[in-house]
């Protein structure tokens, strides 16, 4: 699932465009998102305590396919149900599903995870939820649906980033060093109030809900980004939707100084650096249904 902010519900055509040009920018985050971090999520599919490769796995919250796609790939004879709320995000995973010569092997199902009844997802053998679980009102009950629909002896990995990445060293810009931490200690006090289950521990929910947690992995990233054309296309765009909500607590010479940064025909264009870098951890929980 995507890790934009919330946003305040409006009508009218003119917002009906304006969300359809946000979500496109939100699905290209998330296929950067994919792209950038593709062997750290390859090495947390492979790191799962599966006794046997799984037939069919459900991806909740599954965005424009990151989890989809390296699950395939590490199952070959696996079947995925990839639901999320957006179907748009949906849409363009099917696209990429059929580029791949995958379309036989994908099930979308669009439904929004924090209502009471869920959709029928089967009896899969494996449940991966990445950047979504923090997204539900209720993760209690979100948790214990999880639990029901697993086969016996089925797992759940549970997978959650620490925040957005960070993209420049300490010291950047030059005039205003330390810009992209007073961004997102601006964002957080936001996100803490609309999200205030993201960077939660999910061991003793996941056991409350009945399962047993049979693994917990925390992966550093730390992915240098100097000559990486997708890396500085992250960083505009992850810093493009933090403006959005960071731009009212910040000064106006930190403003002025991220706005050069997001301009993409300025000398100051966070495109045109070359000290980029990707950090961030990622924190996975296996649970199983016993």
């Amino acid at each position: 699932m995507n890790q934009a902010h919330p946003h305040t519900p409006h009508h009218g055509a003119q917002h009906g465009r304006r969300q359809e040009k946000d979500a496109d920018g939100q699905a290209e985050i998330l296929d950067l998102d994919a792209e950038v971090l593709a062997e750290h999520i390859a090495s947390i599919t492979a790191w799962l305590p599966l006794k046997t490769g799984p037939r069919q796995i459900v991806d909740l919250g599954c965005g424009t396919g990151a989890g989809t796609f390296a699950l395939l790939d590490r199952f070959p004879d696996a079947h995925v149900t990839a639901v999320d709320t957006s179907a748009g995000y949906l849409q363009h995973l099917r696209a990429k599903a059929c580029v791949r010569d995958l379309e036989e092997r994908v099930r979308t199902v669009q439904a929004d995870l924090g209502d009471s009844a869920w959709p029928d997802l089967g009896s899969p053998d494996l449940v991966w939820a990445s950047a979504s679980m923090h997204h539900m009102a209720h993760p209690d009950r979100a948790l214990r649906s999880v639990h029901d629909a697993l086969a016996p002896g089925g797992l759940f990995a549970v997978v959650e980033l620490a925040g957005f990445p960070r993209f420049l060293p300490e010291s950047a810009p030059e005039d205003r060093p330390g810009l992209e931490e007073r961004c997102h200690a601006a964002t957080d006090r936001f996100q803490a109030e609309h999200m205030p289950h993201r960077g939660a521990d999910w061991g003793p929910m996941l056991t409350a809900a009945g399962f047993t947690v049979e693994g917990e992995r925390t992966i550093a990233v730390n992915i240098e980004g100097s000559h990486s054309e997708a890396i500085g296309r992250y960083a505009l765009g992850g810093l493009q939707r933090i403006r959005s909500s960071a731009a009212t607590e910040l000064s106006p010479e930190d403003l002025t100084a991220l706005d050069q940064l997001l301009d993409t025909d300025s000398p100051h264009s966070i495109l045109r650096r070359d000290d980029l870098a990707v950090r961030t951890e990622r924190t996975v929980w296996a649970a199983r249904r016993t």
